[in-house]
């Protein structure tokens, strides 16, 4: 077996020739100028899809399976404001399980063309059956009837399984629209906790916690 490659510590000169890019990006010493973090991080997602390849909104979510052990996969952010973090997933998912049974979660959001992340913690909390409906309708016809044809986070015999339960799907809503599942639905992760983070060279990052206690948001500077 061919051992992996993996990429050596940046030398002077790495940091040297990368430091434009970042000081481009980050060298602004007034960003964390800030009382709260929704803006902040509204602004940041704003610059992300201006220079991300794909998928700006894309987030780590980390929950907690019935062992204890953490469990982590990538989602995608449909709504943020001053009430949370939302996204959308089949209930009946390994996600949707583990948050009915332990509903607070981590997000991670790392824009790799800005060098930053943000991390988010706290409680989550269904969305309501108005607003899953709205943002199912949005969906695209095919991934409406692909939610009623996956039994999420289930053994799957093989592929072709999988595209004849679309088919039947199709087939049962021809001429009609296609419903919301009660299976589908979504989640919001209502922060009490957001920290964000930018690159600076040499591993001198610039770090700033917010910590919400009630409606109130503090803020702390941490060490790299």
């Amino acid at each position: 077996m061919t051992a992996p490659v993996i990429p050596s510590s940046p030398t002077r000169e790495d940091y040297a020739r990368d430091y434009a890019a970042a000081l481009a990006a980050n060298g602004d010493e007034t960003i964390f100028d800030r009382a709260e973090p929704i803006a902040l991080f509204i602004d940041w997602l704003a610059d992300a899809k201006a220079t991300e390849p794909n998928d700006a909104n894309a987030m780590t979510l980390s929950t907690v399976d019935p062992d204890g052990a953490p469990d982590s996969r990538v989602v995608l952010l449909k709504d943020v404001d001053a009430h949370g973090f939302t996204f959308y997933s089949n209930a009946e998912s390994a996600k949707g399980r583990q948050l009915a049974a332990r509903p607070r979660a981590a997000l991670l959001f790392h824009w790799k063309s800005l060098r930053r992340q943000v991390r988010v913690r706290g409680r989550v909390e269904p969305v309501t059956p108005a607003e899953a409906d709205a943002y199912f309708a949005s969906r695209a016809r095919e991934s409406r009837i692909g939610a009623w044809a996956s039994d999420q986070s289930r053994p799957l015999e093989n592929r072709a399984a999988l595209e004849q339960a679309v088919a039947r799907e199709a087939a049962r809503f021809e001429g009609q629209d296609v419903p919301r599942p009660r299976h589908w639905t979504g989640w919001r992760v209502v922060p009490d906790q957001v920290e964000f983070w930018r690159d600076r060279p040499f591993r001198l990052h610039d770090r700033l916690r917010f910590d919400r206690d009630g409606a109130v948001w503090t803020r702390t500077r941490l060490q790299p």
